[in-house]
């Protein structure tokens, strides 16, 4: 009898510890009512449970599909449970141990600074959760993209390109940055662009983002910038009003500046503008309708086409005398013009408003505009403000008078102020 026992005890004693992490191999001899695979430890003489948790991420998928009573398993001892019921045993976990091979193949494969691509598993508060080779990879906020992005989940579902920035096995750490790729990607699409494009090439282009100021529009990598006052001819308010995200565009390059790495570009430069069809839609003696917009000492700036804008001197106001064109005319006013003078080389337009009225009957019987009024006090040299006015109304029909704009042309009468 002792010499059983003590065959016993030695039986006993060979058996291994089964201790915390160790990986182990065993039977299965149940799945129960709780989800939980029932695993005998080989060699422990000992059993060990596998919650479903632990078996599979899927919250869904039944236990008895995946194992069958009788399969060899293999998994770690994750932590030690104690059951006066069941007697003392062991939580196991197949996934932990997919995740440890999984670690130790990301450890062997690659390194920091190794570009990988990776699916967007979850999207966080902090940023995004990536899957790289089964492994779980983490890119923060702050390193999704070289701009500042408000929502992150339009990454959800895509396969990025990230570069590994720190790989820890043992705490089972994975950092990427998806922003470290971009900014070699751009580098090297910056260099591409300084050395093939130059100032007044037409290239094409997509709308990648707006803000008030303009448009960025992608050139393969590169962002060239469209400032609001080169997208069109007309004045443009805001960039979303006549552009959209996405929308593809023929640009102008404007301008390239490798050491600030800017480039700009125009878009009503590869358009026809609006004066180059003024000569054709409006010659000499066309009638149009226009809207005033804005009026000056000299006159009154109308708008007859988007773009175009021809000038209604003091004098082509009225029949009448005028001393100030806001008297008689101001900003949003509808008129009819008659076009006196068209060169659009020059940009320039005369316009008339008193030519399309009928002059007033004068003294006499006489109505024709052409009969100029009497002189009054010609010998008379201290009658300056006489003088003046039987110039101004005697005056051709122009942008400017010998006397009170001397030569003046449409780009001298236009403060630059008036575009703003």
């Amino acid at each position: 009898m002792n010499e059983e026992n003590n065959e016993l005890l030695a039986a006993l004693d060979a058996q291994p510890d089964v201790k915390v992490g160790d990986v182990v191999k065993g039977e299965v001899l149940a799945i129960d009512d709780a989800r939980q695979v029932v695993v005998g430890i080989d060699g422990a003489g000992v059993e060990g449970v596998i919650p479903a948790r632990e078996l599979t991420a899927d919250r869904d998928a039944d236990v008895n599909d995946l194992v069958k009573v009788g399969d060899v398993i293999e998994a770690v001892v994750k932590m030690p449970i104690t059951s006066e019921k069941e007697g003392y045993s062991w939580i196991l976990s197949k996934r932990q141990l997919e995740a440890r091979r999984a670690w130790d193949e990301i450890a062997s494969k690659y390194n920091e600074d190794d570009i990988v691509e990776a699916p967007v598993t979850q999207v966080v508060k902090g940023g995004l959760v990536v899957d790289v080779a089964g492994v779980r990879g983490f890119v923060p906020a702050s390193m999704i993209e070289n701009r500042f992005v408000q929502d992150l989940n339009q990454y959800k579902g895509q396969t990025i390109k990230a570069k590994i920035i720190e790989i820890n096995s043992a705490e089972s750490r994975l950092i990427l940055s998806r922003k470290a790729v971009l900014n070699e990607e751009r580098s090297e699409a910056l260099k591409r662009v300084f050395e093939e494009m130059t100032v007044g090439d037409i290239v094409e282009g997509k709308v990648a983002r707006m803000t008030n100021f303009g448009a960025f529009i992608d050139l393969g990598g590169v962002d060239g910038l469209v400032h609001v006052s080169e997208i069109s001819h007309e004045r443009v308010s805001q960039p979303s009003d006549v552009l959209s995200v996405g929308e593809d565009v023929k640009v102008k390059v404007l301008g390239l500046d490798a050491e600030k790495e800017r480039i700009s570009l125009s878009i009503k430069a590869t358009q026809p503008g609006p004066w180059e069809a003024a000569a054709e839609k409006a010659p000499e003696g066309t009638v149009l309708e226009g809207t005033v917009k804005r009026v000056v000492d000299f006159g009154a700036f109308v708008e007859v086409f988007p773009g175009v804008e021809g000038l209604v001197h003091v004098s082509q106001i009225s029949h009448q005398h005028v001393d100030n064109p806001s008297d008689v005319l101001k900003a949003g006013d509808k008129v009819e013009v008659k076009v006196l003078e068209v060169n659009p080389d020059k940009q320039r337009l005369s316009l008339s408003i008193k030519a399309l009225t009928e002059a007033p009957a004068r003294e006499g019987g006489s109505s024709n505009d052409g009969e100029r009024r009497p002189r009054r006090n010609n010998n008379n040299s201290n009658n300056g403000g006489g003088r003046r006015n039987n110039q101004r109304e005697s005056a051709p029909m122009n942008y400017s008078t010998s006397e009170e704009e001397g030569n003046a042309t449409l780009g001298d009468l236009f403060n630059l102020k008036d575009f703003d």
